[in-house]
Parts: C-alpha cells; structure tokens; sequence
C-alpha cells in the first residue's frame, strides 16, 4: 500500500492550478482563430480539449484518492486562489466550443465554470478572512490574480451564449456586466496589494514566480471583456448609457497591461541572469504564456472597438511570442513525463534549490497559524 502510495505522489502534490495550461493552450488558439490561421487555430482547439480532459481527470482521481491534500491547498491563502484556473480553463474551453460552432456545450461550459466560480469565490476570501493567522503581506501572490481573471472570462463566454438563450437574454446581460463590475473591483484591491508586497516588503529571488505576469494578464482579460462587452449587442438600455465608461476601462486596462511587460521581463532576466537562479520546466511558467496570449486577443478586440488599426498589427507580433513560449514549455513538460516525474514539480517535493514557493506555501500557511519557517 505505501509503495503505490509512493509512486502516486506526483497525483498528491498536483500543483492546483495546473489549469492554467488549458487558459494558455486556448487563448492561443482564439488568438490564431482571430488573426487568420486556421490550421494553428484547429490544432490548438484540440489540445485544449485534451488538455482540459485530462487534467479534469487528474483532479478527479486526486479528489478520490487524496481528498486531504485537496483539502489543505483549498484552505491555505497562499494557494487557493490557484484552483480559480478551472474556471478559466472551462471559460476558454467554451469560447473554443464557440468558435466550433456549438451552442450547447459553451452554455453547458459557462454554467459549471459559474457554479464553480461561486464556490470557490467565497470559500477563497473565507480563508482569506478565517484562516490567515499570520495577517502579514507577503501571503499575497501573483496568482492570486488568477481570481480576477476567472471572473473576467466568465463575461467572455457568456456574451457569447447570451444570443443562445432566449427570453434570458437581459437577465444574462445582466449578469455579466455584474461580473465584469467585481471583477475589476477585484483587481484594484488585489493589485494594490500586490505592488505593496513587490516594492515595499523584502522579497528574495525565489518570491518573483513567473504567477507575477497574471497581473498583465488580468489587465488584459480586463481589456478584452471591456471591448467585448462595448461591441456586443445593448440588450438593456443601461449599457448604452455606459458605453463610454466602457471604452475607457477598456483603453485604460490595456495601457496597464502594456507598462507591465518590460518590467516583468526585467524582472525575469535580474533572477534568471543576475541572480543565477536556474530555469528549468515548472507548472507555474503556464501563467506566463496565457497573460502574452489574452493580451494578443486583447490588442485584436480593442482595435475592433477602438477602429485603431496599429493595435491590430502588435497582436501579429505578440501571438508568436506566445506559440514559441507554449512550444518550449511543453517540450519541457514532456520531457519530464519521459524522464518519469509525470505532472509533478520539483518544487513541490523540495528537490529544486530555486523552487521552494510551493512547498513553502503547503507547509508554512495551512489552517492551523504557525510561524513562516
């Protein structure tokens, strides 16, 4: 029994937010759906479904066979806001639905995405708020954002349905302005947070995890839902009194977007090239390649919206950047499953000098308060 524990112990240190692979491999394949090309467009369209599969499958069988560990990732501040990645990835799995041509599953898609999103939205902020006995900055992490972009994505799909339902329709409308409301309420709260944490509180080389790019990445999931919400058809009378407010939010979140992509790059290179700290394959550099992706959407839609034709031309240049990135990580990915790690992380079992942030965070911020070692 302890030997076939052993061998599953990659399944019970499953990073929580290993969903962020389906955000990344979907929003890419929006992004070549939406720039002209097709064939990369279909093949990312079934990787995400893949993807998404097997993951769902993996988190499954962890629920069944590990509930504890679920469990103590669920209530520790650090990492519950990762587990929102499931409402992401669902979100983009039904705009990819969408862009297939199904009406059913992105309805299907969005109301677990909802559902889920609605558990985890208040179970997050109640440990938060319950089980955070240290009461100090530094639990803040950049994928804490993640929350924001769950909310965001769930505007996304559903503006897509929202022809699909009938009667419903301004309910729905409804709705989704008042998720696109919390979720940039949401983002001035945590982002205020967060630069508190990286320019005031001491951090150590380790503590820039590649989470910090979610920042840009719910700016411009931000931007993306702006622009979408500003282009799509005004079911109640109150959105066309609020276009203008809507287009600036949008103007204002990729602007914000923008100004952080050299400092994240800066950022990346002081660890990497200065500090020395070795870069090797983890689950967390996902959340580097979604944020470079939605932000290609994002340029693309608010060009639309804007009638600004540069931005066009940033997203040709900026979804190529993401297809490299996506392929190098997944090189990386399948070389570890070939050297037989599986999914794991060498962070998580303590192996990796330079990735002690998610085994730091399992073991120091749990439901009972202790001291951070």
């Amino acid at each position: 029994m302890s030997e076939s524990a052993g061998r599953l112990t990659w399944l019970k240190n499953l990073y929580p937010g290993y969903f962020v692979l389906t955000m990344a491999t979907g929003i890419i394949g929006i992004g070549c759906n939406l720039l002209d090309l097709p064939y990369l467009s279909h093949l990312f369209y079934f990787l995400t479904v893949i993807s998404w599969s097997i993951i769902s499958l993996l988190f499954i069988a962890r629920i069944l066979l590990f509930p504890r560990a679920i469990w103590n990732d669920l209530m520790n501040p650090v990492l519950t806001f990762n587990f929102f990645t499931f409402v992401a990835g669902t979100s983009v799995l039904g705009l990819m639905l969408d862009l297939q041509g199904y009406e059913l599953l992105p309805l299907l898609c969005w109301v677990v995405a909802f559902g889920a999103w609605v558990l985890l939205l208040y179970a997050s902020f109640a440990v938060l708020t319950l089980l955070h006995g240290e009461r100090k900055v530094n639990v803040v992490d950049g994928g804490w954002l993640v929350c924001i972009v769950g909310t965001e994505s769930l505007v996304l799909l559903g503006l897509k349905i929202v022809p699909h339902i009938g009667n419903l329709d301004a309910l729905m409308m409804l709705l989704i302005f008042m998720l696109w409301g919390v979720g940039i309420i949401l983002y001035g709260i945590f982002v205020a947070l967060f630069c508190y944490r990286i320019f005031f509180i001491e951090m150590k080389a380790e503590d820039f995890t590649p989470q910090m790019w979610v920042i840009m990445g719910a700016a411009a999931i931000t931007a993306n839902a702006s622009s979408s919400l500003d282009m799509s058809a005004p079911v109640l009378v109150v959105l066309t009194e609020v276009h203008a407010f809507i287009d600036s939010v949008a103007l204002l979140s990729w602007a914000w977007a923008t100004w952080w992509i050299p400092l994240l790059v800066v950022i990346s290179f002081w660890k990497h090239a200065v500090k020395k700290v070795p870069l090797s394959y983890e689950p967390r550099q996902w959340s580097v390649v979604f944020p470079i992706g939605m932000y290609t959407v994002a340029g693309f839609q608010l060009s639309l919206a804007s009638e600004f034709e540069p931005l066009h031309q940033i997203s040709h240049v900026m979804i190529w950047f993401a297809v490299v990135l996506w392929a190098l990580l997944m090189v990386g990915l399948l070389s570890r499953i070939a050297r037989g790690l599986f999914l794991g992380n060498a962070d998580e079992h303590g192996k990796s000098k330079h990735g002690k942030g998610l085994s730091a965070s399992r073991n120091s911020l749990q439901a009972v308060p202790r001291k951070r070692p």
